[in-house]
């Protein structure tokens, strides 16, 4: 069976058995960062501003045809950034019309200090916001963001979606060298955000960034204590069949 926009279900550490929507769907990767570990590769042309990518009707019937399986959650991801495809929120409200899984998004939150956005968030169940810096200097070594984008933006949109959101809200740390050393800094911001959930992450799928060593997340993770964490060295092992095993690899990466 063939979809262009939905993919999976994937075993996701975080998520169990995720079913990707790609709201971004198009020959380059559409996003605002390019984290000098992502995935799927380099960032060719920066875009910024929300627009529409694919209509909310195709991924509905996508969604229609959908054989019977194992769908743990319904997970806006695909190759870029989510918030900025400007349907998310019709998107959503349409999924959940049809489909009782609870909805997630994973978002890098560069978009999170507009008020339309995190409005728009609000309708996601479960809602995975990054933060791999905790400063200008960091999150331009790490995320190599568009310009214009800045870290206290970032960081203040966070502390507000905090204080609006009634669902779940993870933070996703991606630990390498050039932030191992900061835990402790990092540590204090979540602390601060009081989030649900603090996602440990290191690169293990295919880059260019070697991932750090389960030695070296482990002392990570002692940082955090007195937070809820989980880790991607701890994640079990999960049998999941995708519908579409060309289309999956497709966005999110040859996986190590």
């Amino acid at each position: 069976m063939k979809f262009k926009y939905i993919y999976g279900p994937v075993a996701s550490w975080r998520l169990g058995s995720s079913l990707g929507i790609d709201l971004l769907s198009q020959k380059e990767k559409i996003c605002n960062f390019d984290c000098c570990y992502c995935q799927i590769g380099r960032n060719l042309k920066y875009l910024t501003q929300r627009k529409l990518y694919v209509p909310t009707q195709e991924i509905i019937e996508e969604i229609k045809r959908l054989p019977d399986c194992q769908i743990d959650y319904i997970t806006f991801s695909g190759r870029g950034e989510s918030t900025l495809a400007i349907n998310l929120s019709e998107t959503i409200t349409a999924i959940k019309k049809l489909r009782k899984e609870p909805i997630a998004v994973l978002t890098n939150s560069t978009l999170i200090n507009k008020v339309d956005v995190r409005q728009e968030l609000t309708l996601a169940d479960f809602v995975i916001l990054k933060l791999d810096a905790f400063s200008q200097e960091t999150l331009e070594l790490i995320n190599n963001p568009a310009i214009g984008i800045k870290f206290d933006e970032i960081y203040n949109g966070i502390r507000a979606f905090r204080e609006e959101y009634r669902g779940k809200l993870a933070l996703q740390i991606m630990f390498i060298d050039e932030n191992k050393n900061s835990a402790r800094r990092l540590f204090q911001l979540a602390r601060e955000i009081q989030p649900d959930q603090v996602q440990i992450n290191t690169p293990l799928r295919q880059c260019k960034v070697k991932p750090l060593s389960p030695e070296e997340i482990f002392l990570i993770k002692r940082y955090f204590k007195g937070l809820n964490i989980i880790c991607v060295y701890d994640a079990e092992d999960r049998d999941v069949t995708p519908i579409s095993q060309s289309q999956t690899l497709k966005r999110r990466g040859t996986v190590m």
